[in-house]
């Protein structure tokens, strides 16, 4: 089977050359996703929205593959200041409720030091 890549619209997956998914034999890979409203190019300053903002464009994502947050099975965040990921805790919540994926959350720096939150998922399709 071909690997389907999936696109946000997002310059970066251009400029550095990734796609935001690829669908493979029922997997669905999104790649790191940062708080960027892709629309305005703009990324907010709080955690909480970049967060919210980073899930919505996975969403879409997984949404163009067939798939819902309901169906990923593991998530990965990234924050560079492991004090703020509390924050972020209703939200993922909310969000994987009935999911409950494996999750690991580690600290690194990120592209941009106004990045606040990077999340990784991988699903299967349903």
């Amino acid at each position: 089977m071909v690997a389907r890549h999936i696109t946000s619209g997002s310059p970066f997956e251009r400029d550095i050359g990734y796609s935001r998914a690829v669908v493979q034999d029922g997997w669905i890979f999104v790649a790191g996703t940062t708080g960027y409203d892709y629309a305005t190019m703009t990324m907010p300053d709080a955690i909480e929205d970049q967060c919210r903002n980073a899930l919505d464009t996975i969403a879409a994502a997984l949404a163009q593959a067939g798939a819902t947050l309901d169906d990923v099975v593991r998530v990965r965040y990234i924050v560079p200041d492991p004090a703020e990921w509390p924050r972020c805790w209703p939200i993922t919540s909310a969000a994987f409720a009935r999911a409950r994926p494996a999750a690991t959350m580690f600290s690194a720096a990120l592209q941009d030091p106004e990045m606040k939150i990077e999340i990784e998922v991988t699903a299967r399709q349903p």
